[in-house]
């Protein structure tokens, strides 16, 4: 591990220090409104992501100012650290977030001006990579938003998706396909690496992908061939003839009563109602990943946990921005303490 690497690993640990802790969420969770939370954010070290909101304030504000924040914090990780396939693979997140929105609205044929206020390009701009995302943006249709796309290293895979949602005019398909491509990114940087923690680590992330693809193109009611083109590379924990086994299960139950055979048995649901059931082992294999990224960081000086920090702070943005949601729509703090990615009671 080379000394750029050391020190970033040594940073990680201090980093992870100041994540905001389970009790701080929760007084977070409180507020009474958006105006309350943004005052209990500014006493946290998100204080300047927020500084420059202004009335009214929405949800919406509130995330996006967070997102910049982690566009920064992400790429200086990734500037630290020197030059790492696994770190690029996982800032893509923030393109592929952006793509989402904007097939999405396309296909429901929204406008330019309808989509471009729920964008936040700071990260595209980090990387010089804007003009992609505009050039999807200003594009009159789904259609051509996707031949804009054409030319991008993953614009196959942005055509994959417009064809299965032009079949099943279903809308979740383009998260699916989107989320692919990172997961793609990710397995070929992880295979090129020796590094035994961090192929553990990203490799429950690929497991995720997969599984949940396989469950959710089962739901939708995609065939075997269908289901076969959303699965990226297979893992040592779940091998190539047991994804195979779930892709040709005949149901969502089955394909749980595979899994029930692997390392995570214990996150199959138990309930018999379908989308419960799907959105319990959802959070259940999240809490799985988070608690993983945690036990990375028993080891000083290893490059997960660079990786892990880079997870443990998109967790946090993201269990604030779940805040500010459940702010903003009056729901009590006690629903939406059991819905974030935090520590639990053991």
């Amino acid at each position: 591990m080379g000394s750029q690497k050391v020190f970033s690993s040594v940073k990680s640990f201090s980093q992870r220090g100041r994540l905001l802790t389970k009790t701080e969420l929760q007084t977070l969770a409180e507020s009474r409104d958006l105006e309350e939370l943004l005052t209990r954010i500014k006493n946290t070290k998100y204080a300047d992501a927020v500084s420059k909101l202004q009335k009214p304030f929405t949800a919406g504000n509130i995330e996006s100012a967070l997102r910049s924040e982690l566009a920064d914090i992400h790429y200086s990780i990734a500037k630290s650290a020197g030059q790492s396939d696994v770190l690029d693979a996982y800032y893509l997140k923030f393109v592929i977030s952006n793509l989402k929105l904007i097939l999405k609205g396309k296909a429901l044929g929204k406008t330019q001006e309808e989509i471009e206020p729920n964008l936040n390009l700071h990260a595209e701009e980090l990387i010089n990579q804007r003009d992609v995302i505009l050039k999807a943006l200003v594009a009159k249709d789904l259609e051509e938003a996707v031949a804009s796309l054409g030319g991008i290293e993953f614009g196959d895979e942005v055509a994959k998706a417009v064809t299965i949602y032009n079949d099943k005019k279903n809308i979740q398909v383009f998260d699916v396909f989107l989320d692919k491509i990172l997961y793609q990114q990710l397995g070929r940087a992880i295979r090129n690496s020796r590094d035994r923690d961090l192929m553990r680590l990203a490799g429950m992330d690929i497991d995720f992908y997969n599984i949940l693809s396989i469950i959710r193109g089962k739901f939708w009611g995609l065939d075997e061939e269908q289901i076969k083109n959303l699965i990226v590379t297979h893992t040592p924990s779940i091998p190539k003839d047991l994804l195979g086994k779930m892709m040709s299960a005949d149901s969502v139950k089955s394909i749980f009563d595979e899994l029930a055979t692997t390392r995570y048995r214990e996150l199959v649901p138990q309930t018999e109602n379908e989308i419960e059931a799907i959105s319990q082992f959802e959070h259940a294999f999240e809490m799985a990943i988070y608690k993983a990224v945690n036990r990375s960081f028993s080891k000083m000086f290893s490059f997960s946990t660079i990786v892990g920090i880079t997870k443990l702070t998109a967790y946090e943005v993201r269990n604030i921005a779940a805040i500010a949601f459940a702010v903003e729509q009056k729901i009590s703090p006690q629903t939406t303490m059991s819905r974030l990615i935090i520590e639990s009671e053991e």
